[in-house]
């Protein structure tokens, strides 16, 4: 019985050892809402070149940075922009900051301003 006690007590110390020895994961938010840092982080403008404006469709071809927000590596892609007027505001070869969302399914340019 005195074996059976200490062996039981021996796996319960392995077991619940993880739980306290990494705290890596202190502050980390398991509720799904984004924490606030998250937030300030994901609304950040993403640094980009124009490469190409089309005007009849309404998209913008960038050359961007990565876009944490919706998990994308910088690369070159054109975005539909969320109104005309943006994309008359800009021309190829300009560089910008950009806020690009997924607006039902469709990776969309919300906010675009030309760096100086």
């Amino acid at each position: 019985m005195k074996k059976m006690i200490v062996a039981f007590s021996a796996l319960a110390a392995i077991v619940a050892t993880p739980a306290f020895a990494d705290d890596s994961m202190a502050g980390m938010s398991m509720s799904g809402k984004p924490s606030a840092t998250k937030t300030s982080a994901s609304s950040a403008l993403t640094d980009a070149e124009v490469k190409n404006v089309d005007t009849a469709s309404g998209m913008v071809t960038l050359k961007h940075g990565a876009l944490e927000n919706v998990g994308m590596p910088p690369m070159t892609m054109a975005f539909k922009a969320k109104d005309a007027a943006m994309v008359k505001q800009v021309h190829e070869g300009d560089k910008v900051k950009v806020r690009v969302e997924n607006v039902n399914g469709t990776l969309t340019i919300v906010k675009m301003e030309k760096r100086s």
